[in-house]
């Protein structure tokens, strides 16, 4: 990895409830956890992004959003506790890359496939925004995808008899060798028997 971090330019837009989640040390955060928002676009991703689902008055999201044009967005702040990967919020920063992933039939048994590829300009924001992410954060040491650390399986919604993975994301298509060749972190799977 270069020492010299490629330009980084984000977009703050800061989810109605960001102040609302707990604030952290730099130092507790090793991990960055990479999701798809398995939606169609950013509009709608945003808007899941607002939903209060929990007694806090937050919602589920990742810190950084991707969009397919490369631009990155900031819904919360790097030093809150964001709800993104279930056991992992305290220690991690959550990246989403739009990217329609399982959407709309997410634990369809008939419909697992993860078709859309992520675009070149996607996967040079991440590895950007990974490269700013390590200057910014000194402890930062280990990166995952989202199904490497949520391996829960859930009744398929057609067959509750069958089960389909809760996670897959950030799915078939992230290349994950030439992201861990640029940002010069290790690939935490703990656990994972897929």
């Amino acid at each position: 990895m270069s020492d010299s971090a490629a330009p980084c330019p984000i977009a703050d837009q800061p989810l109605p409830y960001a102040d609302r989640l707990p604030t952290r040390d730099a130092a507790a955060i090793d991990l960055v956890v990479m999701h798809c928002t398995e939606l169609p676009d950013l509009a709608m991703a945003r808007e899941y992004g607002e939903r209060i689902l929990h007694e806090s008055g937050t919602g589920n999201s990742g810190h950084y959003y991707i969009d397919r044009d490369g631009s990155v967005l900031r819904y919360v702040d790097p030093l809150r506790i964001a709800h993104h990967t279930r056991g992992y919020n305290p220690r991690s920063v959550g990246i989403e890359i739009v990217n329609t992933g399982r959407y709309p039939e997410w634990y369809d048994s008939r419909h697992q496939a993860m078709h859309e590829p992520y675009t070149p300009a996607q996967i040079a924001a991440v590895i950007a925004l990974l490269r700013c992410l390590r200057q910014e954060l000194p402890a930062l040491r280990f990166i995952a995808g989202h199904e490497d650390l949520d391996t829960a399986r859930v009744p398929a919604s057609d067959d509750p008899a069958r089960t389909v993975w809760r996670k897959r994301d950030p799915g078939p298509h992230f290349p994950w060798p030439q992201v861990l060749d640029a940002c010069g972190l290790t690939r935490l799977q703990p656990d994972n028997p897929a």
